[in-house]
């Protein structure tokens, strides 16, 4: 259910495609693989429920603020959550992110890795009444941020609404900013009744998806089966045969004609020679284009070692 696997995934994908290791059975798995994901994701609700604390703050976030994108978000802390936040509110579109944290150094790497402006908690006093949104992550074991704080920011902006998500362990955020109008408060609490919520119906989601992958995995097992060699024998010559008889009618009708037996046999040796070697070619230029050296190998073996003619010695 959650999309940043499944991009990994197509990530190692590329990766192997580059280096012409996937072809054949692993490029049809692959393939498989990814129209199973997006048909999960499309007829279950597996990716619409947050399991994580930092993706159902931004879900919070997102519900409360129509316009998501537009809103400003503080960051206090510059640990793996807050990163996450970030990550997730930039997977939203928020482009204006601001983080604060008690070392500068880490607030600026933070900064950089997620496409966000670094501030010292020194400055709380000033970021506060720009932020939309402020999510609190800290190892802090006392309050940041205190009610007279956010009333002062709420004046200075001129009582625009704040939402302000605690996720730290104890508190960030005193819990008397509940009493304040035009600020929402909700803690890491708040967020895990949601989350075991979501779950729930995740585990529910995961069963509907379990019943499309059994079935995917059943189709892609069919088709494995039907590679056995013997009947991939069978109808590769009941191919050639097709197209030999094909040609050997239209040379037949043309010797009833008349035409000259010598031309005939050439132009019939042509034409079959042209249909056989049809598909082989594509597949050959196709390899070579790819770079795709396992392909280009089963190929040369048609004709690395001279065949014996199977008519011989019968």
């Amino acid at each position: 259910g959650e999309p940043q696997i499944l991009g990994q995934v197509k990530q190692a994908y590329q990766a192997a495609k580059r280096q012409a290791s996937v072809g054949g059975i692993l490029e049809r798995l692959f393939q498989q693989t990814f129209r199973v994901a997006k048909t999960v994701r499309n007829e279950t609700a597996v990716g619409q429920n947050a399991v994580s604390v930092a993706y159902a703050a931004v879900s919070m976030a997102r519900h409360i603020f129509a316009k998501l994108q537009n809103s400003k978000v503080l960051l206090i802390g510059a640990g793996d959550t807050s990163e996450l936040v970030a990550q997730h509110l930039k997977q939203q579109g928020v482009s204006e992110i601001i983080v604060a944290n008690r070392t500068l150094q880490r607030a600026r790497e933070m900064a950089e890795r997620v496409g966000a402006t670094a501030h010292s908690l020194s400055e709380l006093s000033e970021l506060l009444p720009q932020a939309d949104i402020v999510v609190s992550s800290t190892a802090s074991t006392l309050p940041i941020v205190g009610k007279g704080s956010i009333e002062k920011a709420l004046k200075k902006r001129r009582h625009r609404p704040m939402l302000l998500i605690d996720l730290a362990v104890p508190r960030d955020i005193e819990e008397q900013v509940n009493e304040l109008d035009d600020a929402y408060l909700y803690t890491v609490d708040d967020l895990q009744s949601i989350i075991s919520e979501n779950i729930r119906n995740r585990e529910q989601a995961a069963r509907e998806a379990q019943v499309i992958i059994q079935q995917q995995t059943q189709e892609f097992n069919d088709w494995l089966k039907s590679l056995n060699s013997v009947e991939l024998v069978r109808e590769y010559r009941t191919h050639t045969r097709t197209l030999a008889d094909e040609q050997l009618k239209k040379a037949l009708a043309q010797l009833e004609q008349g035409k000259d037996p010598a031309e005939v046999l050439q132009r019939f040796s042509h034409r079959l020679v042209q249909q056989l070697t049809h598909k082989p070619t594509n597949l050959l230029k196709s390899a070579g284009e790819n770079n795709d050296q396992y392909t280009l190998a089963v190929l040369q073996q048609l004709w690395s070692e001279p065949s014996s003619d199977p008519s011989e010695g019968k």
